[in-house]
């Protein structure tokens, strides 16, 4: 099998890995931090709003089942792309919708496919999603992870 993965962030990372678990051809997903400036930061730092990281969640997908495409295009239907900074009553720059890409083929793909939904009418206000460059990722504390799967047992 055949992977690649890509690091998306919209929102609190419990709701969008629990969403991006059920998109058939995902493999794995692993909810962190990333985009600001503090090195391996906690969830306590990263609340705090001085960090600048988001809440993100590493998507790795069998590439013969799904593209990045197809992941993208998944990920802007689970959460509002069009609001700043916030999903629902979460607020701030930890929220914020962004696409973290490892590379230009990555970047080319994210801008194109904001740019087909941005043509298609499907959302009344422009797309916010920002696409920053992927530095490093830290993954969250144990207890972040599947926490929807921990808790329905």
């Amino acid at each position: 099998m055949t992977t690649s993965s890509i690091v998306v962030a919209g929102g609190c990372f419990w709701g969008v890995q629990s969403d991006m678990d059920k998109l058939n051809g995902v493999v794995e997903t692993t909810v962190g931090y990333t985009g600001g400036s503090v090195e391996n930061p906690t969830y306590e730092q990263v609340c705090t709003h001085a960090t600048g990281h988001a809440e993100a969640v590493k998507v790795e997908y069998d590439t013969a089942i799904l593209t990045l495409e197809n992941v993208l295009k998944f990920f802007f239907t689970i959460h509002d792309p069009t609001q700043k900074d916030r999903q629902g009553f979460d607020v701030g720059d930890n929220y914020r919708s962004a696409i973290f890409v490892a590379d230009e083929a990555q970047e080319s793909e994210a801008k194109w496919v904001i740019e087909q939904l941005n043509t298609s009418g499907e959302y009344t206000k422009p797309i916010v999603t920002t696409i920053e460059t992927l530095r490093a990722f830290w993954p969250a504390e144990e207890y972040h992870q599947k926490y929807f799967e921990k808790r329905s047992s």
